[in-house]
Parts: structure tokens; sequence; C-alpha cells
């Protein structure tokens, strides 16, 4: 069945959801599933916005020729060529091979590498600055090398003032009844999959996330077409200041981040004893997750959100409890800033992890590790009570 909406003037939405998909990458849950945004801009040449992923590809296909109407597109504009908007290249190719693929010169060869039989298709390559005119449209490219790969290129309309933003300002999750941001409480049902699909899919890339919106801040933006998730085209500056804040690694709240491995619960006992305390003294709102229960996918969320990160973790195997061990190389891997640590440890006979923890923290840019440490062996008691409140007092003034 045809699901297509407009979203700005002859600007049309032919994506679709995929509410099967369990693992984003194959690494990232999603329980509320994805959608995949395709767009069509029809003026006195055609234009399609790049495709769509093979777990769509009929809703795609179905769409974009509900749209045409039996009229034949000029362009295919690919501003981006991670297999899950690209798949369906070469099947619109078949459909209609006079169409100019337009795209930089990196996707270009990306798209050879893809799709060997499209060696001779017609490309028109374009760059920062250049433009694609189609009557009353005119698209400006602007390049966004590394949000969140090299290739990418967001394009504006000088007609609609819409951005096409490629991966950028994307969020995990279906699309319901519409496909507009303000038309849900999009605080409630998106912002949380918003945040987790910046922080792990393109986080790492905050300088070059700062550099494209320096960009964007020069243009007369007033409605954004991601990729992924709902279309913006009210409270713009809502989202731009989260992804500001998220590029900047800026805390979004000065809320407390608990994070715990434990073996058989009497570490987890303790994070929990502590997280209770903080509160009472702090006043300020504590999330504690246990590491072995949680995807790290929602642990690296709540360390963009949260200005502190308290990890609890039970010494394993004369090292780092591996899912704590996990947690700490994600964090690495997609360069965290601007944070608070604090550490508590346990061991039976050997607490170390607390030392080894530092080590991997203090590689991180402008990231304060408190010196003050929760030590315990096997667990925490009311004898501990003391200490315990010592580091709740060294947490809460840090």
């Amino acid at each position: 069945m045809i699901n297509i909406q407009e979203v700005a003037k002859d600007t049309v939405w032919i994506g679709g959801s995929d509410r099967r998909l369990a693992l984003f990458e194959n690494l990232f849950p999603l329980p509320n599933g994805v959608s995949y945004n395709n767009y069509v801009v029809t003026d006195e040449k055609i234009v399609i916005f790049d495709t769509s992923d093979v777990s769509v590809a009929d809703q795609y296909l179905e769409n974009l020729k509900a749209v045409l109407a039996g009229r034949t597109p000029d362009y295919l504009v690919v501003l981006h060529m991670e297999p899950d908007h690209c798949s369906q290249i070469e099947n619109v190719l078949r459909l209609y091979p006079n169409l100019t693929i337009v795209t930089s010169l990196q996707a270009s060869n990306m798209i050879r590498q893809f799709f060997p039989a499209l060696t001779d298709a017609k490309f028109q390559l374009v760059k920062e600055g250049d433009v694609l005119n189609t009557g009353a449209h005119t698209f400006h490219f602007v390049a966004a090398p590394m949000v969140h790969w090299p290739e990418v290129l967001f394009a504006f309309d000088d007609c609609t003032k819409a951005l096409f933003s490629a991966d950028a300002f994307g969020t995990f999750g279906a699309l319901d009844d519409s496909v507009f941001a303000d038309d849900y409480d999009f605080e409630k049902k998106y912002l949380d999959e918003a945040r987790r699909y910046y922080a792990n899919i393109v986080g790492k890339f905050g300088m070059q996330v700062t550099n494209v919106l320096k960009k964007a801040a020069g243009l007369d933006i007033r409605a954004i077409l991601p990729l992924h998730g709902p279309v913006w085209r009210k409270d713009l500056s809502f989202f731009l200041d989260k992804y500001e804040k998220w590029a900047s690694y800026t805390p979004e709240t000065d809320d407390i981040l608990v994070v715990y491995g434990s073996l058989y619960g009497h570490t987890a006992s303790a994070a929990e004893a502590f997280a209770a305390k903080l509160r009472r003294e702090t006043g300020k709102g504590v999330a504690v997750y246990d590491a072995s229960k949680t995807d790290v996918s929602y642990l690296i969320s709540e360390v963009w959100r949260c200005a502190k990160v308290v990890i609890f973790c039970p010494t394993y195997n004369g090292g780092i409890y591996p899912r704590i061990e996990g947690f700490l190389n994600d964090m690495a891997a997609l360069q965290v800033q601007n944070r608070t640590f604090a550490l508590a440890e346990n061991g039976t006979w050997g607490p170390v992890t607390a030392k080894l923890c530092r080590a991997k923290l203090e590689t991180f840019k402008n990231c304060t590790v408190i010196p003050e440490v929760l030590t315990f062996k096997s667990a925490l008691h009311e004898s501990d009570e003391e200490k315990l409140d010592a580091f709740v007092d060294a947490v809460a003034r840090a």
C-alpha cells in the first residue's frame, strides 16, 4: 500500500519503517524499529534524494513509482553511501537508466565498489558550494565529512529552506501516523533514542559535527529532512541545541550516572546503597544501570546526558569485570570528553579495578577522575557506612 507524505513545497517523503529489525548495524538494539527516509522533489526536473534499505525496498519502490506517476526522474542525489541508504541505487537505475547520479567524488567511488555494474552510469560530481537547479528549486551542497562517513553531503533547498541532512539529526524508532516531529511528544517518544543514535553512531565525530553546525548557522533553515526519524518543520532550535551540546560533549543535565558490574549481587547492592545516599545528599537525579543487563549503547547515551559517571567494578581474573571493560572501551572509542568520573571497587582478596579503570579514564580528554575511591572486600556492610558516606560526599563535591 502506498505511503507518501508531503513535507515541503513539491517535496514528498517516500520512506518506510522497519519494525522487525532487531539490531541497527547488527549492534544496537532497536526495540521500536527504525525508519528510512527518502524524498522526491518534483519540479521542471525531478530529483530523487537517496534510496533505502533492502528491508523496505518494496515499499520504497512502490512509493517512488506512485509519486512519479509515469514521469521519468532526472537526478538521483546520493548524499550518503551507507548500505541502509544506498541498497536500491542499482534497482532505481534499472528502472530509469537515463538518470544522472549527483554525488561527491568519494561517494561515486563507493557506488562503483558496491555496484560494479554501474561503472558506466552518468555522474555529476558536486562538492561544497556547488548547486543543482531544477527550475523553482536550487539545491546548495554542503560538505559534511565524517558525519559520519567521509563522503557525506548535505543539500539545502533555496525554495523551501529545507536541509536534506543525510544521517545527521537522525533518530532510532519507527514512525507512526506522521513523519513530523511536532506531531509527537518528541521528548517523551524520541529524545532518548535520538541521543542514543547520536552518541553511538555519530558521537566520535563531535568536531566534525560542530563544523557542520557552524555552516548550518549561516543558512535560513526552516525544515530538516534526515534519513532516519522524524522530519523537523517547527521548533528547530530545540533539536539544534541538543546537537550543539552533544557535539561539544556538554552534559544535558547535572544528573549522575551509576554503572555497575556484579557477579553475585554484592557490588550491585553497594551501588544501589550509594545511589540512594547520593540522591538524598545532592537532590540530583541518579540513574543506575547493570552493565551486564543493559546494552552498552544505552550506557553510552546516558554518558552523553549526565555530568558525572560513577563506576562500581568487581575484580575479575585479576582485571576489570568484562562488561565494565567493554563500557570503558566504548567510551574511549567514542572519545568521551568533559565528564567527571568516580570509582568503587570490590574484590574478595585483591581489589585492583580502581587502578586499572583510572588508567583508562585518565586518557580521556578534559575528564576528571576524583582521587577518592570506595574499596570493599566481598560485600559492603554496616561497618563500612563511614567510608561509604565519605565517598558519597566526595562525589557530591566533585
